[in-house]
């Protein structure tokens, strides 16, 4: 008769009914007092044993087993499903759709204790040929984060995602920018639209403002200056009949209500015909008869009939209506790029990057922003150029043949 094993070892047995050997060890007790054990099955007595060493191996390096049941499917889910609290409903959508098109079907079934960093180098590289590096990145995020979840809760021992290398993805949509002649062409399209979508293409191209910016633009950031008391207030309290007008860009449609960034929170003295694209909507608000029963008050400067902030989709829908009206093929223009337009057309002009990161609010300033409108700034270093034209001149451009 063998011996029997030591306390805290756990036990070996037989299964008539599973045909299995049953590896079986005490993890804790509950508040009542009753065991927990965590099992583990074999088909010889071997390879139960090798499953209780690595349980017992688990609980020295004060690691609690799960069932080794958890799966990345269930990771995933718990994540999103408590793991994104605060965020912006759209956001989870977003991380959500990203989730259950290219994680689960892929690597859902597999069990977290079983994914190995081969596993998510395999799924990285295959996703990289049908993705964005930027979109393969957030998938990168959203498999890494819920494990780290799962992990917290000793379901997993580590995690492997942080093992992997992010591959590049297939290119991006490439950003765009109108040229002077394609954004007088949208602002004339724009003044034969309906009064907001004229207001919000004319404030879009001609201040820079982000479209989450302007969806929560209120009335009350619409400001004149009255030079009579020295300061400036809204039109809400001082109508149209002033000169100089401005909009604290002090808001956007996120879950906390704030802009992009702290700097981005900015004062912007607005174009004469963005002031005259807002009074056309202010009085177009003022003859609309209101809706039948509604009791809304006039705050927000883009808002659907009931007073609620348009949603993106809505504002894309009909800003596309505008392009085409312009000439442009509608698809390929999205209302960002009223942004990267006003970028490329300020710097076309001469203005320093340095102001226009100011005007759009960038953070870090220039730098951030040559780094993202890149394509929109003329070259900023210009003076080597400039001397080397002065000491070296082309002589075919002066029309001379070399000597």
């Amino acid at each position: 008769m063998s011996a029997r094993r030591s306390r805290g070892d756990g036990g070996l047995y037989w299964s008539e009914s599973r045909q299995r050997w049953i590896a079986e060890v005490t993890i804790g007790y509950t508040p009542a007092g009753r065991r927990i054990t965590r099992k583990a099955a074999g088909r010889t007595k071997t390879e139960a044993k090798t499953k209780l060493k690595e349980v017992l191996r688990d609980l020295d390096d004060g690691f609690t087993p799960s069932t080794g049941h958890d799966t990345v499917t269930s990771a995933v889910r718990d994540w999103l499903a408590y793991g994104l609290a605060g965020r912006d409903d759209k956001t989870i959508e977003t991380k959500r759709i990203l989730a259950e098109k290219h994680i689960i079907p892929l690597l859902g079934v597999r069990k977290l204790r079983e994914l190995s960093a081969d596993d998510v180098d395999r799924w990285l590289a295959d996703r990289a040929k049908h993705v964005s590096t930027r979109t393969l990145q957030e998938l990168r995020s959203i498999l890494k984060r819920a494990i780290t979840r799962a992990q917290a809760r000793d379901k997993v021992k580590r995690n492997v995602v942080l093992l992997c290398e992010l591959p590049k993805g297939r290119p991006g949509r490439p950003s765009k920018s109108l040229t002077l002649m394609q954004a007088e062409a949208v602002l004339m399209a724009a003044e034969q639209a309906k009064p907001w979508l004229s207001a919000y293409v004319t404030l879009s191209l001609l201040t820079g403002a982000r479209t989450e910016e302007l969806r929560e633009l209120a009335w009350s950031h619409v400001v004149a200056h009255d030079r009579d008391r020295q300061e400036w207030r809204s039109v809400t309290e001082v109508g149209w009949e002033h000169e100089e007008f401005a909009m604290y860009v002090w808001r956007s449609v996120r879950s906390s209500g704030d802009t992009k960034t702290p700097k981005s929170r900015r004062t912007l003295q607005l174009p004469a015909r963005c002031v005259r694209a807002l009074a056309a909507l202010w009085e177009h608000l003022d003859a609309r008869e209101p809706e039948p029963g509604s009791t809304h008050q006039r705050r927000l400067v883009f808002a659907t009939r009931n007073g609620t902030t348009m949603s993106a989709g809505n504002v894309r829908r009909e800003f596309r209506r505008v392009i085409a009206r312009a000439g442009l093929v509608a698809a390929e223009w999205t209302p960002r790029e009223m942004r990267h337009s006003f970028v490329s057309l300020m710097s076309a002009d001469g203005v320093p990057v340095e102001s226009i990161a100011r005007l759009i609010g960038h953070a870090g300033g220039s730098a951030v922003t040559e780094k993202v409108y890149r394509h929109q700034i003329r070259p900023v270093i210009q003076e080597g150029a400039i001397i080397m034209d002065r000491i070296f001149p082309d002589a075919e451009e002066e029309g001379q043949s070399p000597s």
